[in-house]
């Protein structure tokens, strides 16, 4: 894996409105320092990422340049760039600028600050080896299934179920291909490996990740972040 080149693209122009706060919610601070900050640092440590690219809101790239990377002194940022109207639009300019010599790309949430540097290379091993990966957990709960008028119509079976975080992670030219793809038919999917799923015959692997591995999105994950932190 010495001689792979991999780019993480981090979107992060989400407002978070859930969070009902004055600043975009990737910049909160948790003991001092940004959400956003946290979670580049977990990329800038490990050494089997090469570049990373930020996407950020509109009004926002400088100040993510004054007051993240240049503030904590990130030194693989190669972009920061302005967002589209919709989470894949951000990802898409992200892709549009992956280095040439770039193999694997993956897509991370900038408001996920706690993921493992195991779990990024287990995403990256995966990624060589099938084309496609994404990080997930198995859900704790039971699942049931509603129809429109909230009755539940079925139960699935919660050995086979999943909660997908990121990263999530490909060999460059089939993520480029599938977004490609999704953006001529103006398809827009909730995750990035829908994409795949969707437009390529490939299967895509599921790695096992960690359940501290939150995204941040309401008051009380801000509770819980700080929990982790502290310990």
């Amino acid at each position: 894996m010495n001689n792979v080149q991999c780019t993480v693209i981090i979107p992060a122009a989400g407002k978070g409105k859930r969070m009902k706060h004055d600043k975009s919610k990737q910049y909160i601070e948790i003991d001092g320092k940004p959400i956003l900050a946290y979670t580049i640092d977990a990329f800038e440590k490990c050494d089997e990422i090469q570049n990373i690219i930020l996407v950020v809101g509109k009004e926002e790239v400088d100040y993510c340049r004054k007051e993240i990377v240049e503030k904590y002194k990130f030194q693989k940022i190669i972009a920061i760039l302005e967002g589209g109207k919709e989470r894949q639009d951000s990802v898409y300019e992200g892709i549009k600028k992956v280095p040439e010599d770039s193999d694997i790309v993956l897509i991370h949430d900038g408001a996920r600050p706690f993921v493992g540097a195991e779990q990024i290379k287990q995403t990256i091993d995966n990624g060589i080896r099938y084309g496609a990966c994404v990080l997930g957990v198995k859900v704790k709960d039971t699942i049931k299934v509603v129809d429109d008028d909230n009755n539940i119509v079925d139960t699935p079976n919660r050995n086979n179920l999943w909660a997908i975080q990121t990263p999530q992670t490909f060999k460059k030219e089939l993520i480029t291909l599938a977004y490609q793809k999704a953006q001529n038919d103006n398809y827009c999917a909730t995750d990035d490996s829908m994409l795949v799923e969707k437009y390529l015959d490939i299967k895509i692997k599921m790695v096992e990740g960690i359940y501290s591995n939150i995204k941040i999105t309401t008051t009380e994950d801000l509770v819980i972040a700080k929990n982790f932190i502290h310990q």
